[in-house]
This record gives C-alpha cells, structure tokens and sequence, in this order.
C-alpha cells in the first residue's frame, strides 16, 4: 500500500492510498476532487472507496464528484456522521475493521474536534515497519484540533487511544498547521530540548516549502502538548493536576493565541 499526500486547498492534505498489485486506489478525505481525479489518471488507477474522518467540508467536498466519475465507489464514516457525510454507504463504530491493498485497518471512535470523528489505524505488517494512522484533525502535527462539537473530557479519552498506538506510528494529520502549532508549544513548553530541536527542523522544512506530514507519533509524545496533559511542567502552566482540567486550560491558550 503506497500512501500519496496531495496538497489541497490553503493547507490541507489529500491522502491517497494505492495498490500496484490491483491498479486500485481508496481515498482519505478529499477536499478537491482536482488533485485525486489527476493523480489517479497519472496512474490509471480505479477509486474504490473513500474514507472520511468527519464532515467538515474541507475533508468531503470532493465526495460527489469523484461518485459520480467512479459510481461503484464504497464511501465509508462514522455512524455518528450520518446525513453529514455526502454518498455514505458504510457507518462505522469504534473496533470495526476496513480493508483496502491487503490491509486491515482498525477504527477508533474519537469525538472532540466534532461529536462523530473517527480515525483509521493501519498497523504494521512486520515490527520493522511503521504503522500508519490517519487521523483527521483529532492530533495535528504538534497540535490537536479544536473543540467544535465535543468536550476536553472527549478530547482527552480519544487522544489517550490514539497516544496508546506504537511510538513508530506516522501520523496522517489533514492540515499544514505544525509551524504554528510549534510556535504555540514553545510559549508553554520552553525548556522541552526535543521541542526546540524540533522547531528549528520544522522551520527549516517550511522555508524550502516542505511537507512536515506525515509525523511519528513518538515524536508528537515528546513535543505536542496536546499528549502532555500528564508533565508536570504543563501541568504547572495549568495550576492543576487534574488531566482534563490541564488539556482544557492549554486548549484555550492555543484558541486565543
């Protein structure tokens, strides 16, 4: 399975998933239908399914016309999702499974951003491999999305579900937001080494206009905030010890910054 990121939009990302063997190809919140119609005639690739994380336009405005020009196309989501997610055929659940190139993918249910996200989780073939998860906006590169329908207490189970996956797993996050999201760490999170080396790393990639996605997710254990409601230096910042209480707090900084 050959994963393609596809630029979209002001900052988005498309993901497209490939398989040689079978010329077949499934498609990860698509935004613009532009960019998945061109990549899959440069490979003379059929679409076979889309996966939605959730059903903010910026992840299926892209839904209708790619069912129109690929008809027999199965479009998967959350069951939470449904009447919001354009041509869905397939409503998903928390431990359900979906299957594409081989590959068997498990779904997590993981409200916050919105009441009905979930994420696909594709774990490794062997332990030398990476797993790979795609997440939506539930974890950003070094941030987290915004509380639209959910709450913190949401937010933080369906993190800590997502923090509990293997350090080797990369993280498919749908935005360009991980300069940013950096900039934002370091006013909470100054005196984190693993942070600042990776503020310079990501400053350096976006001033040769370089993707920062995908991301490891050991390395978002390390510098996102967003996973660190248990340090006690955040916790400090937070004058709490309380998990939610602490994500809460550093989620309305990150709003109003």
């Amino acid at each position: 399975m050959e994963i393609i990121r596809l630029p979209a939009l002001s900052d988005n990302y498309i993901f497209l998933l490939y398989d040689s063997q079978t010329n077949n190809a499934a498609v990860i919140d698509p935004a613009d239908h532009q960019p998945v119609l061109h990549k899959l005639e440069q490979l003379q690739a059929d679409l076979v399914a889309i996966f939605n994380t959730h059903h903010h336009h910026d992840h299926i405005g892209a839904n209708q016309k790619l069912i129109q020009k690929f008809p027999h196309l199965k479009v998967y989501g959350g069951t939470e999702d449904k009447g919001r997610i354009p041509g869905q055929q397939v409503f998903l659940q928390e431990g359900d499974r979906v299957e594409f190139a081989e590959r068997s993918a498990q779904v997590f249910f993981v409200p916050g951003h919105t009441r009905a996200h979930i994420a696909y989780y594709f774990p490794p073939i062997t332990p030398d491999e990476t797993g790979e998860l795609f997440c939506g906006d539930t974890i950003f590169a070094g941030g987290c999305g915004r509380l639209f329908e959910g709450t913190p207490a949401q937010m933080v189970d369906s993190l800590c579900k997502l923090r509990n996956l293997p350090d080797n797993t990369r993280v498919w996050c749908a935005h360009e937001y991980t300069l940013n999201n950096l900039r934002f760490a370091l006013t909470i999170d100054s005196q984190n080494p693993e942070l600042q080396k990776r503020f310079a790393r990501v400053t350096a990639m976006r001033q040769r206009q370089e993707a920062t996605i995908p991301s490891l997710l050991g390395l978002e254990k390390q510098t996102n905030p967003f996973l660190r409601w248990d340090s006690s230096s955040l916790q400090l910042i937070a004058k709490t010890t309380d998990p939610i209480k602490t994500f809460a707090t550093i989620r309305g900084m990150k709003d109003k910054f």
